[in-house]
């Protein structure tokens, strides 16, 4: 695997969208796909969706690992978003565009005009992707509210909301960040947020930041409350109970009226400017990434003798659920130096009574589970199918805790030291779904990240919906996750594709799960990468 050479930030703009909606404008949302092989595209990320607006500034960046070696086509389309699921199939398409990354870095700043498909374009619809190169991994971190803000709506007081440019070479305005909107309030606090330093004012605290605080109107045209220029090093002169304040000042009403003061104060609470640690320097600084697969064994897959079964293993050696093993294990294997991984059954009945257990060793030895390298798992795996008996139901969640209690425990020494990927392959009839949603959100409290790879052709539905990408997951009592610890792929995507495009997609999202954790907790690298 080539290392990544840098990674770029791309901001998204677009002119003149086409209107798809009735009554108002497009409520646009830009998502960034990356070619994933054999014609298949993978999602990369996607920007916040902005209500009623033809020409969006998305606040949003994407970020992209560059690889100079690698062609790296890119596709950016815009969809006009009317519903909550995550699922853009059933948005409106705005238009999009096909590029390389090469082509974008190459021009720092790309305009095109978007199409509907190849050869039709989107109206007058244009697309601007500028890009930056992240050098600097620092955070700014800051906590602002408002006083006395002018008084915008007839019937109310103002909705306020904040927006901080910063200042190009050219001399031009780019949007870094946009604050929620605060309904009906002239005294706004705002929630705390953070921006990459690079991104706020490419690491120079001299650098011009303007911001500006606006009346929200559903309609999109949103009334300037006032504006103020300031820079980083001013900002950080906040904290420690003195906060910094700038008058808000509207230009019109300042050349107006001669007695005109302001349009209100912000006050500028807290300013910190904080290490961010990457993937690498946690790997890097002695985190190991332990291992473990769930392997289902209940009746829905069918007699292993039968070459019908998803547990029939053909002449070559191989099913589903071992390829499945091989792509995620030999991957996951380098980031742990013992090379022990626990591997489980669930779901059959296990001699020598013929209980039905649903966290059996697959080695059969239940004080010591582990298996030597991923060889060490298939060969478990091997053994253990003509000495079971396939049954039920399908129960996730003993497994989940299981692996749960270990990475409690690891937790406890209050150091970013382990982390713990479960991988669990089934046939996709879950029985303990409830069990198993209390299960996933008590783990994403803890240091732990659960793959689900589904094998066959089953309705995944309930796989879909642990996988909380279309909003998040909650227990059946109401308590939401603390975060996206989960990751669903079906199989049966992947069947021609190379081996490691499984291994891709399954593992993506491990690194950004890992680092929001140790995030979350406050926790640096065992040891600090070296300050160059």
């Amino acid at each position: 695997m080539a290392g990544c050479v840098t990674r770029v930030e791309l901001s998204v703009s677009c002119q003149n969208l086409l209107d798809r909606d009735l009554g108002s404008r497009s409520d646009p949302l830009c998502v960034l796909l990356q070619e994933a092989g054999d014609g298949r595209w993978a999602e990369l990320d996607r920007t916040e969706r902005i209500k009623n607006c033809q020409n969006p500034e998305f606040c949003k960046k994407v970020v992209v690992d560059y690889y100079f070696e690698k062609v790296q086509r890119l596709k950016f389309g815009v969809y006009d978003i009317d519903n909550k699921s995550f699922d853009l199939r059933d948005d409106d398409y705005l238009g999009g565009i096909e590029c390389t990354l090469g082509q974008v870095v190459s021009s720092s700043v790309l305009t095109r005009p978007l199409e509907l498909k190849q050869g039709k374009p989107a109206g007058k619809g244009t697309i601007t992707i500028s890009a930056e190169e992240i050098k600097d991994t620092r955070v700014v971190h800051l906590d602002i509210e408002a006083q006395n803000l002018d008084k915008k709506d007839f019937l109310g007081k103002s909705d306020p909301f904040l927006e901080f440019y910063r200042q190009n070479d050219a001399g031009t305005w780019q949007l870094v960040y946009r604050s929620e909107v605060i309904k009906n309030n002239l005294n706004p606090c705002w929630r705390k947020f953070s921006v990459p330093l690079q991104t706020f004012c490419g690491g120079d605290f001299n650098k011009p930041i303007k911001v500006q605080c606006a009346d929200h109107d559903s309609d999109g045209s949103h009334d300037l409350i006032g504006v103020f220029e300031t820079d980083l090093a001013q900002l950080q002169r906040a904290g420690d109970g003195a906060p910094v304040e700038f008058e808000c000042i509207h230009p019109e009403k300042k050349q107006k009226k001669k007695s005109y003061r302001n349009s209100g104060i912000v006050r500028i609470k807290s300013c910190k400017i904080e290490a961010e640690y990457s993937f690498l320097d946690y790997v890097m600084g002695g985190c190991q990434i332990n291992f473990t697969v769930g392997v289902d064994f209940t009746g829905s897959n069918g007699d292993p003798k039968s070459p019908d079964s998803l547990h029939y293993i053909s002449p070559d050696g191989i099913n589903e659920y071992l390829a499945a093993i091989w792509s995620v294990g030999s991957v996951v294997q380098d980031y742990d130096s013992d090379k022990l991984f626990p591997a489980f059954g669930f779901g059959a009945q296990v001699p020598p009574s013929w209980q039905v257990s649903h966290e059996f060793a697959l080695n059969f030895n239940p004080s010591n589970p582990y298996c030597q390298g991923i060889q060490g798992i298939v060969d478990a795996y091997r053994q253990v199918l003509p000495q079971i008996r396939l049954y039920g139901p399908t129960n996730f969640s003993p497994i989940i805790n299981h692996v749960a209690r270990f990475a409690a425990h690891s937790a406890q020494q209050g150091t970013a030291a382990h982390y713990f990927v479960l991988l669990i392959i089934t046939d996709g009839e879950i029985t303990d779904l409830d069990q198993t949603r209390q299960a996933i959100v008590s783990a994403s409290k803890l240091p732990m990240s659960i793959i689900i790879i589904g094998v066959g052709e089953a309705d995944f539905k309930a796989m879909e919906f642990l996988d909380g990408d279309s909003g998040v997951l909650k227990s059946l009592a109401g308590e939401p996750a603390a975060r996206d610890i989960i990751q669903f792929v079906p199989f049966r995507q992947f069947r021609n594709a190379p081996r490691e495009a499984l291994s891709q997609m399954v593992l993506a999202e491990v690194p950004k799960q890992l680092v929001s954790y140790y995030k979350w907790q406050g926790w640096p690298p065992v040891k600090l990468p070296e300050v160059k």
